[in-house]
């Protein structure tokens, strides 16, 4: 008894040091802070609100309204031989591979809190669900940081591939424990009225994204922190020397640790790196997803009852199949591409980009999912009518 009360002082006293060192750095390093929030802010604005907002709106409406019941009749009989899981799934399957992080977890979240798929299956789909969407792949990623679509396909390509093998991995999660046989069509689903699930799903998105833009702007002020204080440069040089014989810096690791915190952050900046090192860095931490995500992830989960331990593996695994796929497709990318990226320094586009445009576009792929949704979940009404 002794011994657990001094670790809780102990744990309480580290707290303690903590928030004051870190109340220590805001007062030495304000104005560096403050640049931090401004740039986390404009991020915020300009991208993540219009690209995630209607997705959000769009997965809840799916899950409320039903039509994920209505599409699990279609995808029955490839959800639960892959993965082990029943139809309704494939609706945060699908959000996962386009909106970006976190709408499949979310989609995944609400689909077992509606009775939609059982614990034991939404922690399956939790683990390779959420995944980065193909518009910060292909656009920022590929165009951006390597100047090539090449690239931004070969690393969506090992992404989605890498994702997809984890969710088959993952059948074997729990696999002694009795599943229900029940196909989707046979589960019970409490759907409500539109103009109820239009109201709940727009309150619903707005609290989720503004939990996002917080995460966001705290890891961006955190990386930041870390950055001037000189302990990112202190890790990176322990890490170093592991990682020296391999061809990877200290600034490497440096902005590979900062990934780890903060996925966008990290896959911005590598720059010194041969090329094929920047690759395999970035297919990791596309896989990874950063601690920033996995805090967002968290966030909802909350209250589920639902396990975050099978999401943190397959997020890990997601890495390193990413990277062992990626030198298996590496042979298909031109001879000469290793000279034709830009400079790291136009990545910061992606923040300048206009709430109009982005928005724009967001709206424009959702409505386009939440079309093809629709169709399909009305043929499948009027064919078992």
């Amino acid at each position: 008894m002794k011994k657990k009360g001094e670790s809780f002082l102990l744990q309480k006293l580290s707290q303690g040091i903590g928030l004051c060192l870190v109340t220590t750095a805001f007062i030495l390093w304000s104005s560096d802070t403050a640049d931090a929030m401004r740039t986390g802010l404009q991020l915020c604005s300009n991208v993540i609100i219009p690209s995630l907002f209607p997705f959000f709106v769009l997965s809840t409406l799916l899950v409320e309204l039903g039509m994920s019941r209505y599409l699990g009749y279609l995808f029955e009989p490839i959800m639960r031989p892959l993965f082990r899981i029943n139809g309704n799934c494939a609706c945060a399957v699908a959000l996962g591979l386009i909106g970006g992080y976190p709408v499949g977890a979310r989609t995944a979240i609400g689909l077992y809190q509606n009775g939609q798929c059982t614990k034991v299956e939404a922690e399956r789909l939790l683990s390779f669900c959420n995944n980065s969407g193909p518009a910060f792949i292909l656009g920022v990623v590929g165009t951006g940081i390597f100047g090539s679509q090449s690239v931004g396909f070969l690393l969506y390509s090992t992404h989605i591939l890498a994702s997809l093998l984890v969710g088959i991995l993952f059948r074997f999660y729990h696999y002694r424990q009795i599943c229900s046989n029940r196909s989707s069509a046979s589960i019970s689903v409490q759907t409500v009225h539109f103009s109820s699930a239009f109201t709940h799903s727009v309150i619903n998105s707005i609290t989720s994204t503004l939990h996002i833009c917080g995460f966001i702007l705290c890891f961006t002020v955190l990386s930041r922190i870390l950055s001037l204080s000189g302990a990112l440069s202190f890790l990176a040089g322990i890490l170093s020397h592991i990682v020296l014989p391999f061809g990877y810096s200290q600034a490497d690791v440096a902005q590979f640790l900062v990934g780890l915190l903060e996925v966008s952050s990290g896959v911005s900046f590598l720059t010194s790196c041969s090329f094929s090192h920047r690759l395999s860095i970035t297919a990791f931490l596309l896989g990874w997803a950063g601690i920033s995500v996995h805090f967002q992830v968290l966030s909802f989960l909350e209250d589920s009852g639902l396990s975050l331990r099978p999401y943190l593996v397959g997020k890990f695994l997601h890495g390193c199949f990413s990277v062992v796929l990626l030198h298996i497709m590496n042979p298909l990318l031109p001879d000469d591409l290793s000279v034709s990226f830009y400079l790291a320094e136009q990545t910061q586009q992606i923040a300048d980009l206009s709430f109009q445009q982005a928005l724009t576009i967001s709206i424009l792929c959702t409505c386009s999912v939440w079309v093809i949704f629709f169709l399909i979940a009305t043929a499948l009404v009027h064919k078992k009518t």
